[in-house]
């Protein structure tokens, strides 16, 4: 008789990824928008607020994510919720609500049909 093998858990309840992007020969990309800022934003208040760590949230940089018309965009791991941010505020409110309290922010959500 086989053993089933349990699944193994994830080694962070979430990960955030900003795209960084930068294209050189002019087209729009998430760099052009503050995304930097938006990024180490992001990491300060993950760790204010406790959240920064296994078992947590792990806030990540990328390269392009190909959805430079929605820009700047970050995406949110495990339930691939893209949100499109325009200001600090917006990066707050995505920290508090969902990556502290599991809630998307629906007015932030990226609309499906944007992409390169």
């Amino acid at each position: 008789m086989t053993q089933a093998i349990a699944p193994q858990s994830s080694y962070y309840e979430r990960h955030i990824f900003f795209c960084l992007n930068e294209r050189k020969n002019g087209e729009a990309c998430c760099a052009q928008y503050q995304a930097q800022e938006a990024f180490d934003r992001c990491k300060q208040q993950v760790k204010a607020a406790g959240l920064s760590g296994p078992g947590q949230v792990r806030v990540n940089k990328a390269g392009c994510l190909d959805r430079c018309a929605a820009g700047p965009v970050a995406v949110v791991y495990p339930e691939a919720v893209w949100y499109s941010f325009v200001d600090l505020q917006d990066i707050d409110e995505i920290v508090e609500s969902h990556l502290k309290n599991g809630k998307v922010v629906e007015r932030l959500v990226t609309p499906a049909h944007l992409g390169r």
